[in-house]
């Protein structure tokens, strides 16, 4: 049977997240090994995260402050006592043989998380804008890693390394509330775009510290009744995630079509086949013979401390973008790229920042324009950051020195020409502005008198253009206006060029 688009059309698909976010800590979460990415395996270890007989956990209180601000900040209700469980299950890598994890006590739960979605004909502000709901977010340790590549013999051995064992997560889980592949995608980048800014963690999906399942089920079209659903692990990237999804969607749509059923399983995502294939039968939670961790106590948050958490958290994303919108009059574009990371966010609000001597530039306020800072740093300093591989903080061009920039553009210094040369030799070499100009001798000539000089020696230079274009032939002013600049090595005022050149031919 073909699996046409609208077979597909008839069934809605029921989509919930699981997200494993690495907080960023120095050390584990019941140990003080250290965290660090990258060391040679199995040096980070101590007999608390290998779990050896005689050791105790002690818990990370940085892990617990971090782990509240992310529940805070997705507007999850911080229960004032929560518990460790521990969750058994056999895999070569946890040594152990269980998890300390949280399971009917979390440290929080109830929350949401707002997200843009693609609708088609929307606009404004609000287009397509969903709410989210997660359902809990709970600390807990990591496992350690199963290498099965990258030695001799590896198609017989797997090797393992107990670096990431006792590392601290948190488990973000979300209501079944997405419908789609697009909508997944936009709740995952609106997710760690949070926990980004807030710095809970680095998100890192190449170092493991963001790892994604998916619970994906589908049903026709109008049903209550959810389907039958399968977890989707090994989504190293979102660009995975949405394309295991839509192939899960597909299968499981195809299998009901054709008189079968779904079975409760967990499939694991294939990059080389680009297909979800299946792993193991999908677990319940008694299936891990959940029971209260005896060698932790209860977890207390006093209100006091989170209200301190709460009060020392950043201006989080939505905030900052409806900010930039109403103080900055940003366009939603402009203001969506702006705060995307909370470091150019930072970075554009130094550039557009107010002077302390505002009659200094002599612009008034002493505030460059936003809109153009908006754009300066959208399409020539972002452009120039791609090329060379770097993030925002490591740009050679500071906020002051580009503020100085647009300065020099607006009081007439430079040219927008000129000054995109200047930039680009400031990039380069890390110098200011003014020390290039003065260097290369690139001021822009504002003198009326000079540049009414150059306008004369151009035109009695081309006696014959300019009869031609007194005669009706008005395309010529342009030829002039390019003769005066290239006379001028792009230096002179363009407005009075122009202006100069009209009074001069009549």
């Amino acid at each position: 049977m073909e699996l046409t688009k609208e077979r597909v059309a008839a069934y809605e698909a029921v989509i919930g997240l699981e997200v494993h976010v690495q907080l960023k800590t120095d050390s584990k979460i019941f140990c003080g090994c250290s965290t660090r990415f990258g060391d040679p395996p199995n040096t980070n270890v101590c007999p608390v995260c290998l779990g050896l007989p005689g050791s105790l956990p002690v818990l990370n209180r940085r892990a617990v402050e971090l782990a509240a601000r992310a529940a805070l900040a997705l507007n999850c209700r911080v229960n004032p006592a929560s518990r460790f469980a521990r969750k058994n299950y056999f895999y070569p890598d946890l040594p152990k043989g269980y998890q300390i994890s949280q399971f009917d006590q979390p440290l929080s739960e109830h929350g949401w998380l707002e997200i843009d979605v693609p609708v088609a004909g929307a606009t404004g502000l609000n287009k397509g804008r969903m709410r989210v709901g997660i359902t809990r977010l709970h600390l807990e340790e990591d496992a350690g890693k199963s290498l099965h590549e990258g030695f001799p013999d590896s198609d017989a051995k797997t090797y393992l390394d107990f670096n990431r064992c006792g590392v601290p997560l948190v488990e973000i889980v979300s209501e079944p509330d997405l419908r789609s592949p697009p909508e997944a995608y936009a709740y995952l980048t609106a997710l760690k775009q949070v926990l980004q800014y807030i710095e809970v963690s680095d998100c890192d999906m190449e170092k493991g510290s963001l790892r994604c399942d998916a619970n994906v089920s589908v049903r026709r079209q109008g049903e209550a009744k959810f389907g039958t659903k399968a977890e989707v692990k090994n989504l190293n990237s979102f660009r995975y995630l949405a394309r295991a999804l839509e192939y899960e969607i597909d299968r499981q749509v195809a299998a009901l079509e054709q008189g079968g059923r779904i079975e409760q399983e967990t499939r694991l995502w294939n990059l080389a086949t680009g297909r979800t294939e299946p792993m193991r039968s999908k677990e319940y939670a008694h299936d891990y013979r959940y029971f209260p961790e005896p060698d932790l106590l209860p977890l207390a948050v006093e209100a006091k401390w989170l209200e301190q958490i709460r009060a020392a958290m950043p201006e989080l994303p939505a905030a900052k973008r409806a900010r930039f919108l109403r103080d900055y009059g940003l366009t939603d574009y402009d203001a969506d790229v702006l705060t995307a990371t909370r470091a150019l966010a930072d970075y554009f609000e130094e550039v557009v920042r107010p002077e302390s001597r505002p009659e200094a530039s002599g612009l008034g306020t002493g505030r460059p324009d936003p809109k153009a800072a908006a754009n300066w740093i959208q399409s020539e300093l972002l452009g120039l950051l791609k090329e060379a591989g770097k993030e925002i903080a490591a740009s050679p061009v500071g906020p002051a020195a580009l503020q100085e920039l647009l300065r020099l553009m607006a009081d007439g210094t430079l040219s927008g020409k000129m000054a995109k040369t200047v930039f680009e030799k400031m990039f380069a070499t890390g110098r200011p502005a003014r020390e290039i100009i003065a260097a290369e001798k690139m001021e822009q000539i504002t003198d009326a008198g000079e540049i009414e000089k150059i306008c004369r020696q151009v035109l009695a230079a081309n006696p014959g253009q300019v009869e031609a274009y007194k005669k009706g032939k008005q395309a010529l002013f342009a030829f002039f206006v390019g003769q005066v600049m290239k006379a001028s090595r792009g230096q002179a005022n363009p407005q009075l060029v122009n202006d100069t050149l009209k009074r001069l031919l009549g």
